[in-house]
């Protein structure tokens, strides 16, 4: 008579450790937006050069998605995130020195974000696949994405108005002012770094594997993560996401402050005012990744989608359609003055707003979805998807683009609606994994 025991394992530290690169990730990431401040008066550039180090993080994913799934393979989960902590130290930190008397450099600025794109690409490669493992997949393993989502979304609203608030008066900023943001990012590098070295986080591409024979068909094909439709399509929709997520929140702050007798007219607010109401999109978003988590235990990934996707199609449309003339008392965070601010906005833009209740769970629901059954083919995959983020640095020029040929903001939102309805495609029929006679263990 035999018995089986099964031993539960606890993986709360190593999903504290995924939760804090997942701030970090966003922290990095959103310094940047700040940062161009600074860069454009200390560095005397246009704002187009001041948005480089923006522009420098996408191109970064491009060149670093494949590479990344491909070391991911290769040395495993652990080696990786280190790795990637030590890249973005290093980032971080030529980003800092290009601010020294000595250097003054803007060239070494954005050799530092471009170098700080690529640790953020890479430990996007790791926290995905590794939360979605130590949930065992399936509602758990999204529950975790959603609820590391939160602590990205806190991030990014918390860097954009902590350093706001260290760079006071834009005309006298200097790279010295944001030094104890810098030091934030350097000291939990640090922290992250020496602990993540003690933990032990399970490696599903190495463990139990001895001699891993090819995919392949009995005709001799050979198998990879593009042999399975779902996953194709799921990429697809992670590049048009981008389109939603960026394009949403740097559209709606271009038409509340640009003047009503522009070329492409706007709404003709105060820009500081302006900012502090479009960032009320990256509040939504923390809620909605709250509330994601908490909910994720209960509804799939696709239910998610589904539900938020097709919410998220009819306030674009809202927000085309209804008439600037009808306004709506609204709410936003001025980091410069440290309050809250009010001011009445086109009733559209507060539905175009509220779109960050609706992005907030589409990144972890959709990379869910398209790996879902692709078993050692995931860990390719998640580089391949951190290479689609590339899609924010196409799509809202494009957007832009739209919008100077039309004369119009309001029409260039055709861009992140179109984006909105392939993503709803994708969780009605494209989500589904008709390929399942191919072998992934």
């Amino acid at each position: 008579m035999s018995t089986t025991q099964t031993v539960k394992k606890n993986y709360a530290l190593p999903i504290a450790m995924m939760y804090l690169l997942f701030f970090m990730i966003a922290f990095v990431t959103n310094l940047c937006n700040p940062m161009a401040v600074i860069v454009k008066n200390q560095f005397e550039v246009s704002n187009a050069m001041a948005q480089l180090g923006n522009a420098a993080n996408f191109i970064a994913y491009a060149v670093m998605g494949i590479p990344a799934g491909i070391l991911l393979k290769r040395i495993g989960y652990k080696k990786t995130a280190l790795l990637a902590i030590v890249v973005g130290f290093l980032g971080v930190f030529l980003q800092y020195v290009s601010g020294w008397n000595s250097v003054q450099s803007y060239g070494v600025y954005l050799a530092g974000a471009f170098i700080a794109g690529f640790c953020m690409c890479m430990l996007n490669t790791v926290v995905n696949p590794m939360l979605n493992t130590l949930g065992g997949g399936g509602k758990r393993g999204n529950q975790l994405i959603q609820f590391g989502g939160v602590g990205n979304s806190l991030a990014a609203t918390f860097v954009t108005i902590f350093v706001g608030a260290l760079v006071g008066d834009a005309a006298k900023a200097q790279i010295s002012d944001a030094t104890p943001a810098l030091f934030i990012a350097l000291g939990i590098f640090l922290l992250v770094f020496i602990v993540l070295s003690f933990v032990k986080i399970p490696e599903p591409d190495q463990e139990g594997e001895t001699v891993r024979k090819p995919a392949v068909s009995p005709t001799g094909k050979r198998y990879s993560a593009f042999s399975f439709r779902h996953f194709n399509l799921g990429i697809i929709a992670i590049f048009l996401y981008m389109g939603v997520e960026v394009g949403i929140p740097t559209y709606v702050l271009q038409y509340l402050s640009t003047a009503a007798d522009a070329a492409t007219p706007g709404f003709g607010m105060d820009s500081g005012i302006a900012a502090s109401i479009a960032g009320v999109f990256w509040l939504m978003m923390l809620v909605g990744r709250l509330c994601g988590g908490l909910l994720g235990g209960r509804f799939s990934s696709r239910a998610q989608i589904l539900f938020v996707s097709s919410v998220c199609v009819l306030f674009i449309v809202l927000g085309m359609l209804l008439p600037s003339s009808t306004t709506v008392p609204f709410f936003g965070f001025e980091g410069s003055t440290g309050r809250f601010v009010s001011a009445d906005i086109p009733v559209g833009m507060m539905f175009l707003v509220l779109c960050g209740l609706c992005t907030s769970v589409c990144w972890g629901g959709i990379f869910n979805m398209a790996v879902e059954g692709l078993g050692r083919f995931t860990s390719v995959a998640s580089g391949m998807f951190m290479t689609m983020v590339c899609g924010g640095g196409i799509l809202i020029p494009l957007q832009g683009a739209i919008a100077d040929a039309s004369d119009s903001f309001l029409v260039s939102f055709s861009v992140p609606l179109v984006c909105a309805a392939y993503i709803f495609f994708y969780a009605l029929i494209g989500y589904k994994n008709v390929n399942k006679d191919i072998v992934t263990d």
